[in-house]
């Protein structure tokens, strides 16, 4: 795991100055890699390549795995983050065409793997990835990204060439020919979703590289292709047995994979279904006790403690704990810088505590993100189908009967109130067929966002936002009903707010995370089911999931409801936050922005702390991006 920055450029700036900005975008990502790193700079004509690394020992801990890497005879060059699991399989086959490898590392197995065919390249890696390589003979960068997004990678297109890096800070500190705009349609679904979608971000001029697509850039051409797709087509054996063995076998062999390590290795056990069933399999493929980490709250609500304990004794777990206090205001400045792009998740604080707290007793942890958007976890599905009765309805009585029922129920200070839950799912049933979906997913509605922004902003806004998701649910071409819904959020609250979550505050505390679950043959079995394998009724959620991993968890983790990995916000906001959300979110500093109404602002903020209504999302986001806007573009520094 490390972290990666370059730039290929045409003449006209000095080498000198090329290598100073090259070594400051490196040493901005020496939190992803504090063990070595260089910047190396290649004359290529008329202009410059810029390869620059930071690394993370992590497999091959000598100097023979120090990157940026070389070939033989120096004509191919890579920088490359993240890790290939099935890398050892392929050094038989290249030793015996020829290639000589100078270390135990994957780094020297992907570049010689590039050499054989770079098309084939990403094909044949089975892992998490991000990586560029400089192909001297043809004057070219390539670059590529895993297949579900886990690994980052930025870049932008110049005047005079391209810039990448794994995070967007590294992009910023080239400066040159940069369009620094802020995109109002990424702005929008940030508010909107609490993360910007692929391929935006909300500069204009940075671009994220879509999971599973590789780009070229020679000759002043940029090409992205797509190289791996989610399954779309359903299998037709469907014995239930034969399935779930499928399944754990299939989890075992990822589980397995992902410990290879010459570091020391935990896990994150939050006591859900997903992170017990990693500790299962890493357990049975362990001769020791695993280490596993938790978070712990006071507020009980939002406690998981009595799970986490089930598993820790079942399968003895040397572990540790931290509990969470409600100081996010000395953490949130640090938080900011390594945001990036904003997302507006809450569990940021927690994924950053407990990936500090781990990281100082591991270097590597395996994770169990992943498991609700291939199975059907989230109550949205279930929410989405019961919705599905009230479409007899015409939507005019739908959405009034929705309304007077979520205001008859009053907010509380619980992780989840029926009012939440009611709330939600009545303004989601009151629209109309999929876009209930969308509703889910969302905390702004249309006539919320137009009460919010300024008339001129209002008016460079479409329904782009929506149009992005409606985009994704239709590029799934298969027929089942659930199956398209997963894939929706595969493709965006995965891998545009999951991932990145927990790449950028994992990473922030220089601690690998691996995913087990998201083994892209793990997506492609969950994929080729139908959904009723997922979701039976309104009931049992990741059905086939639970069913195979009933040999292995206790019956009370198997029936438990799904638990976000949140924190009290709502209630932090109108209680040891009040003052900073008041103070940072007054009156001069919305109105110089220009982006939206005080008036609108002010009213939420009053009804909030008089709780009133929760509006912990809205005002969380508006309030991450206004000190975003601070860390990013300063003062005045905004231009749209």
């Amino acid at each position: 795991m490390c972290g990666i920055c370059g730039f290929m450029t045409t003449g006209g700036t000095p080498g000198e100055v090329l290598r100073e900005r090259l070594e400051r975008m490196t040493a901005l990502l020496t939190h992803r890699g504090p063990d070595d790193g260089e910047a190396r700079l290649f004359p290529m004509g008329d202009g410059v390549v810029g390869l620059g690394h930071r690394r993370l020992s992590i497999i091959d801990l000598s100097p023979a795995g120090h990157q940026p890497m070389s070939n033989e005879d120096g004509t191919l060059w890579i920088t490359y983050n993240g890790e290939v699991y099935n890398f050892q399989a392929h050094i038989p086959e290249l030793k015996k065409k020829g290639h000589v490898f100078r270390s135990r590392s994957d780094t020297e197995v992907i570049l010689h793997l590039y050499e054989e065919d770079p098309r084939d390249l990403c094909d044949r890696l089975r892992g998490m990835f991000a990586f560029a390589f400089y192909d001297e003979k043809r004057r070219r960068l390539f670059l590529a990204r895993d297949r579900l997004g886990i690994k980052p990678l930025y870049y932008a297109e110049t005047p005079r060439g391209l810039v990448f890096a794994s995070e967007i800070k590294a992009i910023l500190a080239y400066g040159e020919g940069l369009d620094l705009t802020l995109d109002l349609t990424a702005l929008d679904a940030f508010l909107t979703h609490e993360y910007v979608f692929n391929p935006m971000t909300l500069f204009k001029g940075i671009r994220k590289l879509p999971p599973g697509h590789f780009m070229t850039y020679e000759a002043g051409n940029l090409r992205v292709e797509r190289y791996w797709e989610v399954p779309q087509t359903l299998r037709g054996d469907l014995d239930e047995e034969t399935l779930k063995g499928e399944l754990t076998a299939t989890l075992r062999d990822a589980v397995k994979m992902r410990m290879i390590s010459d570091v020391p290795l935990g896990v994150f056990l939050s006591g859900g279904v997903d992170s017990s069933s990693v500790v299962a399999m890493m357990s049975e493929a362990s001769d020791r006790p695993i280490r596993s980490f938790s978070i712990r709250f006071e507020d009980r609500t939002y406690d998981e403690g009595r799970y986490v304990e089930m598993i820790q004794r079942r399968y003895r777990t040397e572990h540790t704990e931290f509990v969470i206090q409600p100081d996010v205001l000395d953490l949130l400045p640090r938080l900011i810088h390594h945001m990036d792009d904003p997302i507006g998740d809450f569990s940021i604080f927690p994924t950053y505590l407990v990936s500090k707290m781990a990281r100082e007793y591991v270097t590597v942890i395996l994770s169990g993100d992943g498991g609700d958007e291939l199975f059907a976890g989230y109550e949205t599905y279930v929410a989405q189908r019961l919705a599905r009765f009230l479409g007899v309805f015409p939507e005019g009585v739908r959405r009034k009967v929705c309304k007077a029922l979520a205001a008859a129920v009053p907010v509380t200070e619980k992780k989840k109130g029926l009012a939440n839950y009611l709330g939600r799912f009545c303004e989601g049933a009151a629209l109309p067929g999929a876009l209930g979906h969308v509703r889910w997913m969302t905390f702004w509605d249309e006539a919320q966002k137009r009460a919010l922004y300024q008339k001129d902003v209002s008016g460079a806004l479409s329904k782009e936002t929506r149009n992005c998701i409606m985009r994704v649910m239709d590029a799934y071409r298969g027929k089942d009903t659930l199956n398209r819904l997963l894939y929706t959020d595969v493709k965006t609250y995965l891998t545009d707010n999951i991932l990145p979550k927990v790449d950028r505050m994992s990473m922030a505390a220089s601690l690998e995370v691996r995913v087990p679950i998201l083994d892209h043959k793990v997506v492609e079995w969950a994929f080729s089911l139908p959904g009723d394998l997922k979701l039976r009724g309104t009931r049992e959620t990741k059905y086939i999931f639970k069913r195979a991993m009933a040999p292995y968890l206790p019956g009370e983790i198997l029936r438990r409801p799904k638990q976000g990995f949140s924190i009290p916000i709502k209630n932090w906001l109108k209680g040891p936050m009040k003052t900073f959300l008041m103070d940072t979110l007054n009156e001069r500093s919305v109105r110089e922005e220009g982006l939206f109404r005080w008036e609108t602002v002010s009213r939420m903020i009053r009804q909030h702390v008089n709780g009133e209504a929760n509006h912990s999302h809205r005002l969380w986001g508006l309030l991450v991006f206004r000190l975003w806007k601070e860390h990013f573009l300063g003062e005045g520094g905004l231009r749209h």
